[in-house]
């Protein structure tokens, strides 16, 4: 049988999509436009958060292979920058929501309570599936667990705390997936399966945390030729020495419990690899990654910061309507909601290229030779 022609409206579902609107109510006819506009911004989030979700699986998804496909790295750059640009459009909606005054959101806020943005069950499933620990999390408002947030109001699980719990079971997160992926790259051409990996990384950290150490000192004497005073020069001998310090600190993973040191330093020295030895071949992609993570969560603190000056400009720092306080709870999340932390720790310890420790066994990060 032949198929019927396939017209946009069937395919798209427009009708049904535009019948979405109106809130508590049978349709949107009788709502003014403000909260026909706040409806449809939301709803629109929920549809870019969905599309972030379905990335974030795929991404996550390749970066849990064990190896992971060097062919499949572009793949993962270009969905890692989609979620980037699908989070920065969810950010550009404040824009929108900003033509509203604080009377107008007013006119209709109180059908809003006990609801909150914090109960966005997808918004909560990119936190979990990136890798924002529990432990991290801010409390919304007197809740025990952002969990009891999302449950019903007679305490039985909502659908959006079924969706959450589900993918709090979906593991590993992308963070961990990442790491453990950073933990076998090569340095110096040696893997952790390689005799006497140990020796050898912790030849390349010391290394590097010497020329680390020579620039910073370089920079100290630079600074303290046009120090101001005896005191001025002692407050940059304390800085640039605690700098050199918190370095070497960081690379050794010092603040990281025993049984996982050597693997966490593992990890940060290969970041600082891939970033210091770039334009090998067999490093040009990872590089690439690296700094799309970096954007990502650049975008979402953007996010996050973007909401919170959209929330204070239209009702000031009011209590939330879901009982959070407000503006202040949204800038905390700005702050602390941080999951690639080494990732950007490792910008303040770089070095220039003229710098870093010759590199031992380049040919092992060539392009295979054709057979």
């Amino acid at each position: 049988m032949a198929r019927r022609p396939t017209a946009y409206w069937d395919y798209i579902k427009v009708e049904e999509l535009l019948a979405l609107q109106g809130g508590l109510e049978p349709s949107d006819a009788g709502l003014a436009n403000d909260e026909v506009l706040f409806i449809t911004v939301h709803q629109i989030d929920e549809l870019w958060f969905k599309l972030v979700l379905r990335e974030l699986v795929a991404v996550r998804n390749l970066f849990a292979k064990a190896p992971v496909p060097e062919q499949a790295l572009a793949s993962a750059a270009r969905g890692i920058r989609r979620m980037t640009l699908l989070i920065g459009h969810v950010a550009a909606h404040f824009e929108i929501m900003e033509t509203m005054t604080t009377r107008d959101y007013l006119a209709f806020r109180d059908k809003l309570n006990p609801a909150s943005g914090f109960q966005s069950a997808q918004l909560r499933e990119i936190e979990a599936l990136v890798g924002l620990a529990d432990a991290d999390r801010i409390p919304l408002g007197n809740e025990h667990s952002y969990m009891n947030a999302l449950k019903n109001e007679d305490g039985s699980p909502s659908s959006a705390y079924r969706r959450v719990a589900a993918r709090l079971k979906d593991k590993p997160t992308l963070l961990d997936a990442v790491k453990d992926w950073l933990y076998r790259t090569p340095i110096h051409g040696s893997t952790p399966d390689s005799p006497g990996d140990a020796e050898t990384v912790a030849r390349f950290v010391d290394a590097y945390a010497d020329a680390h150490a020579k620039c910073a000192d370089e920079a100290l004497a630079i600074a303290k030729s046009s120090a101001l005073s005896p005191g001025d020069a002692e407050r940059l001998d304390k800085r640039y020495a605690g700098e050199i310090a918190a370095a070497r600190a960081f690379l050794h993973a010092e603040e990281v419990p025993e049984p996982e040191r050597k693997r966490a330093s593992r990890q940060r020295a290969a970041l600082v690899f891939i970033e210091s030895y770039r334009e090998l071949p067999l490093l040009a992609w990872p590089r690439v990654i690296i700094d799309e993570l970096v954007a990502f969560e650049q975008a979402f603190v953007i996010f996050r910061q973007r909401h919170a000056r959209m929330v204070e400009r239209i009702i000031g720092r009011r209590t939330g309507t879901g009982g959070s306080s407000g503006v202040d709870y949204l800038d905390q999340t700005a702050l602390r909601y941080r999951i690639f932390r080494d990732v950007w720790a490792v910008r303040t310890l770089l070095v220039r290229q003229s710098e870093l420790p010759p590199l031992e066994r380049a040919e092992a990060y060539g392009f295979a030779a054709d057979t």
